[in-house]
């Protein structure tokens, strides 16, 4: 069964970077499609960015330019690159995977994904 562990998490202030790392454990074949989601402080969960395999990704407008997912195999860690943070992106990170076709990946939601990590924290500050 195949576990993921995310990491880097922390505190910065607005305009400041962070990069999340999620370590994939066991078998890759159920991680053709991953993805990190994040929620906020009363507020549902949602997909921030989405790769399936290793080049085919969507973001979330807010952001786009700002965010890059990425990840060099199937058993190589995700990465989330995180630039020109604000406030507005504080929120649990968790990282998922699935196995999902390219085309669903792309729109793919929280109940589209069956193996989830622990989640990082992100605070921004002002």
């Amino acid at each position: 069964q195949v576990q993921l562990v995310e990491s880097g998490g922390g505190s910065v202030q607005a305009g400041g970077s962070l990069r999340l790392s999620c370590t994939v454990y066991g078998p890759t074949g159920s991680t053709i499609c991953m993805a990190w989601f994040r929620q906020g402080p009363g507020k549902e969960r949602e997909a921030v960015a989405r790769i399936w395999g290793v080049e085919r990704t969507t973001y979330i407008d807010s952001v786009k330019g700002r965010f890059t997912i990425s990840r060099d195999s199937a058993k190589a860690p995700l990465y989330l690159q995180m630039d020109s943070l604000n406030p507005e992106d504080t929120a649990m990170y968790y990282c998922a995977a699935g196995v999902l076709s390219a085309s669903d990946c792309a729109t793919a939601t929280f109940g589209a994904f069956r193996t989830w990590g622990q989640g990082t924290q992100v605070s921004i500050s002002s």
